[in-house]
């Protein structure tokens, strides 16, 4: 037995891969964005949402699995992370795209936060070729609809029971295989319940167990390398994500500005604090009458706001910049699409 344990953030990643096959090379990517620091009662920013891969030789087939967790969603009527999720399913799908090249078998597993019909799992699925374990398996048990997440789990603290009464499936297996090595998913089963002679769940979410198979097409393995084909429909879903990245754009501007003028308004007032100050030292005019416990309170207070408001304005000038670099990637690849289409 191996394991490879992906640590990232200040609390950790949550990610980590334990193998009976030999794990050859290890790799991990933090996502650009993770959701945000002051915004303690979440914790994403701190858990540092990242993709792990690992890399394993089984029987001379050379396998890529990639395990990560993307952001949650909190609230799914106003959901404020949205642009984030997307941003995170746009890297990881390039990431695997660029790692997985050399790869026979590519699997990826994690919680994805997202509902199977979801913008950001369709441009994942769609842009990297991979497939849904739960679609496309011979054979499943486990729960309804393959739920991951129930109302009856005692973890679980986010819940919207009204709208999704049996649950919602936001854990995934998908995969994907190559020229000469085909894979299939002959079984698919869901944990349910509480874990045996225990009257607690394994965790918050149902766990998923995909049996895949491949077979070696020693024929096709040894011919021309096929090139990928081109999904007409990445286009229009591309053009949907940028939309929803453009309005995560905006709305990181609008907090960058109202914390940068926060910030100078706040710099302003620790000017005139300390003009007040200097005023009684260089001139021969009585004692300066202001209470000297609401001036130093003052000043703390003008100084805490400038010092926080300034920390907002770098934070999210950051966030403009990885969104809008995302809005960029996604305007050369539609491009680069339309391109290979019209040919």
């Amino acid at each position: 037995m191996m394991w490879s344990s992906c640590r990232s953030g200040a609390i950790g990643s949550g990610l980590c891969v334990f193998s009976r096959y030999r794990i050859t090379d290890s790799f991990l990517y933090r996502y650009s964005l993770n959701g945000y620091p002051y915004k303690l009662h979440h914790g994403d920013w701190f858990g540092g949402k990242s993709v792990g891969l690992v890399i394993l030789k089984v029987q001379g087939i050379i396998v890529h699995v990639y395990v990560t967790h993307l952001h949650a969603e909190y609230c799914r009527e106003k959901d404020d992370y949205l642009p984030h999720r997307l941003l995170q399913s746009w890297e990881l799908g390039q990431f695997i795209r660029h790692t997985g090249k050399t790869a026979d078998v590519t699997i990826l597993g994690g919680d994805l936060n997202m509902h199977p019909n979801d913008l950001g799992n369709r441009l994942l699925q769609c842009y990297t070729g991979m497939k849904d374990s739960f679609v496309e398996t011979k054979k499943f048990e486990g729960s309804e609809g393959g739920c991951t997440l129930q109302a009856q789990n005692c973890y679980a603290t986010v819940w919207d029971c009204p709208s999704f009464p049996s649950g919602i499936r936001i854990d995934y297996v998908l995969y994907k295989g190559s020229r000469g090595f085909p894979v299939k998913c002959d079984h698919l089963m869901t944990t349910s319940g509480t874990a045996p002679g225990k009257n607690i769940p394994y965790s918050d979410h149902e766990a998923v167990c995909a049996t895949l198979s491949v077979q070696k097409d020693e024929g096709a393995a040894t011919g021309a390398k096929r090139e990928e084909e081109t999904n007409p429909q990445l286009v229009d879903i591309l053009n949907e994500a940028r939309a929803e990245v453009k309005i995560g754009i905006h709305g990181a501007e609008r907090i960058r500005y109202s914390s940068g003028r926060m910030a100078v308004l706040g710099f302003v007032l620790l000017l005139l604090e300390v003009v007040m100050a200097i005023i009684p030292l260089v001139t021969t005019t009585a004692e300066n009458s202001f209470p000297k416990v609401s001036f130093y309170i003052l000043g703390m207070v003008a100084f805490a706001v400038t010092l926080l408001a300034g920390i907002l304005y770098v934070f999210h000038t950051i966030e403009v910049k990885m969104l809008q670099g995302t809005e960029d990637q996604m305007r050369n690849t539609i491009q680069a699409l339309q391109e290979q289409l019209g040919e």
